[in-house]
């Protein structure tokens, strides 16, 4: 069984100067002093360095590499207790263009972390997806699908991976993370009062980066092997995100224009499948979907039969779930700080 606690651990986050990153980062040293260390893994040394300029905490540590680089992982694992794997390449037109950039690392990469955690015993690790993984119809999705299914064949395998406990979490969009439409929508708004919406009807669903680090802590806590995590969100569709944005700077006079999706772009995204809807359990504000423990030996079922799970059941999409107006999608952006900053810096 998985240390549960936070206590004299060492704690890694792969893609650590990222949003999440720098997020979790800061929540940890705020609200978890009895961390023992703090590694930010990640490639970028730039903004390793603006992070530690920031960041004044004898508690974190930079390791600089890439999740591709098997050796780079191994040095930054030795010692880890438990890992937030954050680090992959996000952005969807971008993975459509170089997929095979996506594979490398949302799938290789990925591999790498899990085998190097089980080779250094660590305690847990908690892998990061995103809800373009249910029905995935783009690369970004797609690898990310097949992260996850990697790190369940190793929850399966227990004599590989005793000693580590895999636990997966997928959640919808977070505002004001690294490669959020708001900024963009900010910056159109303020230089030509006009703005590039894709689909007005198109829905996504809504968390801050503080309810992202709420999803992996719950998880981390309560997971058992190969346990699925989502997090219950709202949403709203991208004509309304636009009005509460505009709302918020109380401007009324601007002007929408239409290009359609981009590339791999849905109208809805889905945070849990049907056949994961039929299986999941309700935890009050998140979904648990535990491990299919299933082998590959279908003989039990050829002759015994097993209909627990051919019930039809909705999946959890940004269509079904509780819809956010205007006015409330505006009053959950002037909570985040980020937003308020950025308002600001654009506005000011």
């Amino acid at each position: 069984m998985a240390n549960k606690s936070l206590a004299n651990a060492t704690v890694t986050i792969t893609g650590g100067t990222g949003s999440f990153g720098t997020t979790i980062v800061n929540y940890l040293l705020l609200n978890h002093p009895e961390v023992k260390e703090l590694r930010v893994f990640s490639r970028d040394e730039n903004k390793q360095d603006l992070m530690r300029k920031s960041i004044h905490s004898n508690l974190v540590k930079f390791y600089l590499g890439d999740t591709r680089d098997l050796s780079s992982v191994n040095r930054v694992m030795s010692g880890t207790d438990l890992v937030f794997h954050a680090a992959a390449l996000k952005q969807v037109p971008s993975c459509e263009f170089f997929p095979e950039q996506a594979v490398m690392t949302n799938i290789q990469g990925s591999m790498n972390v899990f085998e190097s955690a089980i080779k250094n015993s660590v305690s847990s690790v908690v892998a990061l997806s995103t809800d373009k993984a249910v029905y995935p119809i783009n690369a970004m999705g797609m690898t990310k699908a097949v992260m996850e299914r990697v790190a369940q064949s190793y929850a399966r395998s227990p004599n590989l991976s005793s000693k580590t406990i895999f636990s997966v979490t997928r959640y919808g969009n977070v505002m004001m993370s690294r490669g959020s439409v708001i900024p963009l929508f900010l910056e159109q708004l303020k230089s030509s009062k006009t703005v590039t919406i894709t689909n007005p009807e198109m829905t996504r669903f809504l968390m801050s980066l503080d309810e992202s680090v709420d999803l992996v802590l719950h998880a981390f806590l309560n997971s058992e092997d190969g346990d699925l995590f989502v997090k219950k969100a709202p949403a709203c569709t991208v004509g309304v995100l636009v009005d509460a944005i505009a709302k918020t700077l109380n401007l009324d006079n601007f002007q929408k224009i239409y290009i359609g999706p981009r590339h791999g772009e849905k109208l809805h995204e889905s945070l849990l499948s049907s056949e994961e809807s039929v299986k999941s359990q309700d935890q009050g504000n998140y979904f648990r979907v535990p491990l299919d423990t299933r082998t590959l030996n279908y003989r039990p079922y050829v002759e015994e039969g097993n209909t627990t799970d051919t019930q039809l059941s909705e999946p959890y999409t940004s269509e079904t779930t509780v819809q956010l107006g205007v006015d409330e999608v505006a009053k959950k952006l002037t909570l985040i700080p980020l937003y308020e900053n950025l308002v600001n810096a654009v506005w000011a």
